[in-house]
């Protein structure tokens, strides 16, 4: 992952309902959820459901597949953990193996705490 597609992440992540919708998507595993679902679950209309659902898909933290009429997101965790190893990437100045747990618990350990 590159500095473009981690900022890409975050600015996705930063409004209050695509990070909700990611949140669920997370919590309901790889069955995911057709959007009438994400929308009824967290009380968000269908168009305004709409941009976040495209803005997350664009990130790549969501995958859609059509079901007859119905898209079905999925989270992408695959990209999350991606960006959690960006982000870790020289945890401890480059000595990982002071952050104990990094790889495992995608958190600096306690040798990193500030």
């Amino acid at each position: 992952m590159d500095k473009t597609a981690a900022l890409t992440i975050f600015e996705s992540l930063s409004s209050g309902t695509r990070l909700d919708v990611y949140r669920l998507l997370v919590k309901t595993g790889p069955e995911g959820l057709v959007a009438g679902e994400i929308g009824a679950t967290l009380e968000v209309p269908p168009t305004n459901l709409s941009f976040h659902l495209k803005a997350l898909t664009y990130a790549g933290l969501l995958s859609v597949e059509q079901e007859g009429r119905f898209q079905r997101y999925r989270a992408n965790m695959a990209r999350m953990v991606d960006l959690i190893a960006y982000l870790t990437a020289e945890c401890c100045a480059g000595h990982p193996e002071q952050c104990a747990g990094v790889a495992e618990a995608g958190a600096c350990g306690p040798a990193c705490a500030l």
